[in-house]
This record gives C-alpha cells, sequence and structure tokens, in this order.
C-alpha cells in the first residue's frame, strides 16, 4: 500500500468524521435553535473530526496498518492541524463573537480589540507552563512539543476531574444501596405541607390586598369624612403590611424548599423502581465493579504520589507477564500484547468519545441560550481539543513500547511522567471531593428537636 492510498484511506475516514460531527451539532446540540452559524458549524465539526483521527491513528499503529511513513506523516500533520485549531483559529472567533455581542464596542474596534484580546489568549497560554516542569524556549518556540505540552496540563486537568467524578458518582447513581426507600405516604405527607404552605401565603397576601383596598377607598373620601374614616380604620386594627411581607417572603422560601423535596423524593422513587427492573440490576452488578474500581485507582494514585512512582510498562504487557510467570500459563506474549491494547485502547476510545459527547450536550443544555449558544459551542469546541489531544499523552502509557514508537518521536521532548502524576494528583483531589459532597448529601438530617 502506497503514501498515495494511505493518504486516501485516511482523508475518507476524515469525512466521516466530519460528518459525524455535523450531525452530532444539528440532530443533539442545535435542534432546538433555528439559528446556526455555519462557521461554527464548520469548526466544531472540523475539530471533532481531527479529534478523532488522533485515536484512529493510535488504533492503526497499534494493528500495523498503513507505512509507517504514511502513519508519521498523518500524526505530525493532524497534531499540528488541530494545535492551529485549539491555539489560534478557536480562541480567535471565540474572541471576535464575543466582541461582536458587545453593542457599544463600534464595528472599527472589532478587529483590532479581537487581535489584542488574542494576543493575551497567547501570552497566558505560553506562561501557563511556568509553574510546570515543561521544555524550555532551547527546544524551540512554534513546535509542536511546546503547544502540546501547554494544551496538555489544562487537557490532563479536565480528564481527571471528569474521571474522579465519573468514578465515584457511577457506583452512587447505579447502586440500589444508595437509593433511599421512599413510600408513597412520604410523597404524600410532604405535597400536604407544601399546600399548606402555598394557603397560608395565599392567605396573607390576600390580606395585603384587602388592606390596600381598604386604604384606597378611605383616601377618595373628602375632607374630614376621609380623615374620620382612616382613623377608624387604624384603630378596627389594620394590617402591618411590613410584617405580612416578611412572613410571606419566609412561606415563598419554605415552598421552594418542600417542591425541590418533592421533586427529589418522586426522583428517588423513578430509581428505586428502576432497580426492581433487570436494566437496573446490571446497572447495581457493574455499580459494585466500579466502586471496587474507584477504590483501587484512589490507593494506587495514592502510592504513586506518597513513593513518586512511575509505571515503567504498560497495563496489558505487565498483566500478561504475570499470567506467564507467577500462573505458569504459556502464551505468546508478543501476539496477545498488540490483540488486547487493541481492545482495551478501542475501549478507552469508545468511552471516552461517549462519555465526553454527554458530558458537553449536558453542560451546552444547561448554560445555552439563543445569544450565547455559538460562543458555547465554540467553547466546548476547545475543550473537546484539548481532551483528546491530551487523551494521546495519557493513553500512551496504556500501549506496549513498540506501538508508541512515532508518539514518542513526535513528542519526544515531553515529560511524559509529569501528566501521569498531574492525572493522580488531580484525580485523587476530584474524587475524594466528590465523595464528600456526596456523603453530605446522603448524610440524613439531624433532627433539631431535643427529645
Amino acid at each position: 500500500m502506497g503514501f498515495l492510498e494511505d493518504t486516501i484511506i485516511v482523508f475518507v475516514s476524515q469525512v466521516l468524521f466530519f460528518t459525524g460531527g455535523w450531525i452530532f451539532f444539528v440532530k443533539q446540540l442545535f435542534r432546538n435553535y433555528e439559528v446556526r452559524n455555519i462557521l461554527v458549524q464548520l469548526i466544531f465539526s472540523l475539530t471533532f473530526a481531527l479529534s478523532l483521527t488522533m485515536f484512529e491513528l493510535i488504533i492503526f499503529e497499534i494493528v500495523g496498518f498503513l507505512e509507517t511513513s504514511s502513519r508519521y506523516f498523518h500524526w505530525r500533520l493532524g497534531l499540528t492541524l488541530l494545535l492551529f485549531m485549539v491555539v489560534a483559529l478557536i480562541p480567535y472567533y471565540i474572541a471576535y463573537s464575543s466582541i461582536s455581542n458587545i453593542r457599544i464596542v463600534p464595528q472599527r474596534w472589532v478587529m483590532p480589540l479581537t487581535t489584542l484580546l488574542w494576543l493575551l489568549y497567547v501570552y497566558g497560554f505560553w506562561r501557563i507552563g511556568d509553574p510546570f516542569p515543561l521544555l524550555s524556549v532551547a527546544k524551540g518556540i512554534f513546535t509542536i512539543e511546546q503547544a502540546v505540552s501547554r494544551i496538555g496540563v489544562v487537557g490532563v486537568t479536565v480528564m481527571a476531574i471528569l474521571s474522579g467524578f465519573g468514578a465515584v458518582n457511577y457506583p452512587y447513581t447505579s447502586m440500589a444501596y444508595f437509593i433511599r426507600s421512599v413510600s408513597q405516604s412520604d410523597i404524600l405527607a410532604v405535597e400536604r405541607r407544601l399546600m399548606l404552605t402555598m394557603d397560608m401565603m395565599v392567605l396573607k397576601k390576600k390580606r395585603i390586598a384587602i388592606d390596600k383596598r381598604r386604604n384606597k377607598a378611605s383616601s377618595a373620601k373628602p375632607g374630614i369624612w376621609g380623615m374620620i374614616s382612616s382613623v377608624t380604620n387604624r384603630s378596627a386594627g389594620a394590617e402591618n403590611v411590613g410584617q405580612l411581607r416578611l412572613e410571606i417572603s419566609a412561606l415563598e422560601e419554605m415552598s421552594r424548599q418542600l417542591f425541590l423535596e418533592v421533586h427529589s423524593l418522586k426522583n428517588m422513587q423513578e430509581r428505586q423502581r428502576w432497580s426492581m427492573t433487570l436494566q437496573g440490576k446490571y446497572f447495581n452488578v457493574l455499580g459494585h465493579f466500579f466502586s471496587l474500581y474507584c477504590m483501587w485507582k484512589i490507593l494506587i494514585c495514592t502510592i504513586n504520589i506518597v513513593f513518586d512512582r512511575v509505571g515503567k510498562k504498560d497495563p496489558v504487557t505487565r498483566g500478561l507477564e504475570i499470567a506467564v510467570h507467577w500462573c505458569g500459563f504459556e502464551m505468546d506474549i508478543a501476539f496477545w500484547s498488540q490483540h488486547v491494547s487493541f481492545f482495551l485502547v478501542g475501549c478507552i476510545v469508545v468511552t471516552s468519545i461517549r462519555g465526553l459527547l454527554l458530558t458537553l450536550t449536558k453542560f451546552f443544555y444547561k448554560i445555552s441560550s439563543s445569544k450565547s449558544s455559538n460562543i458555547i459551542v465554540l467553547v466546548l469546541a476547545q475543550i473537546m481539543g484539548m481532551y483528546f489531544c491530551s487523551s494521546v499523552l495519557l493513553m500512551r502509557m496504556n500501549m506496549p513500547a513498540e506501538y508508541r514508537v512515532i508518539i514518542t518521536q513526535i513528542l519526544g521532548g515531553l515529560h511524559f511522567n509529569f501528566y501521569h502524576r498531574w492525572f493522580d494528583v488531580i484525580f485523587l483531589v476530584s474524587a475524594l471531593s466528590t465523595i464528600f459532597v456526596l456523603y453530605m448529601l446522603h448524610r440524613p438530617p439531624v433532627s433539631d428537636d431535643p427529645l
């Protein structure tokens, strides 16, 4: 297979990835918006295609597909284009879109301010490497290694936060142990309290309205009779409007809390029903497995941080060596290492893409509006590019040494051990923080009654 045929194969796959990103943009992200910016669609779909190309090339490395020189060329080309998108094009267009939405800025100042804001971003992007052991200027400034080293800090941080949260939150949401038993009588009791609070609030608002109408009628009477009627109303016990408003405000806050409690109880009851289904029981088993994985990962991250340890071999080769030397199995380590690595990396690729797209979709729906949607999509494209670029750095450790030669050649000057250690630190902080927050939410309320 020649260079031209290899290039056609990679190009066709990129077209398919681009089409998938375009469909995801139209059918998922912007399905509730009529107006779409074509340039934003192009940027998002192109970033999506280049990001998936990185994963595709990793799989090509394992299976030995395409010529070595072709893979090296497409690695450099793909990384260069992805870095151009993440460092130059997307930040510049984010700045342009943000400044264009500010009405007080004259049109002639949009481009100069956009350029100034982008230059400030580039300066901050460069300075982000100062606190970390990244490449020195001696390695060059406008190089792939310099850009990836700085993107890796942000991307690995995002990956570690999401991984730490997911490793704890998934068992919490899928295991039946954490599903509190809720009966229909519990929901009806809270709903009755909510209706009683609403009735009290309506009654107090009615008293304020009656008092206002009475005062208005008194002030409408002319001369001495109006004054006598006003004095008579006061002596008859006019309402303390200020006190009533304070009580109404307190009742409104209580009604909001009761409404949220009813909503939470109904969700818990729905989860209780779901846990009894076949799917719920399946996810309950998975939840137990991932809870063990979470505890193991926290333990390993702690050991790596305390003892300054970094794995020397990928987990696949290490596991096969244990099976051969300790368990007495006879197998071809090189053969099985390739196939198991292919399966492992494939699982990582699929779960990474699926998890990130789900997270981006939820995040977009929560904060987007018709005016800010394009800017938010550009920010999500920026995060996506950094995320997948950083995935290459971390996934390299999961590949046997013979399959990471080209990645090491292109990014050979990077301190790969730093990124693994940084991931362990952020993962540990994220996981422990999530455990603490979920514990505080799951903890039963302390009764105020001393008895």
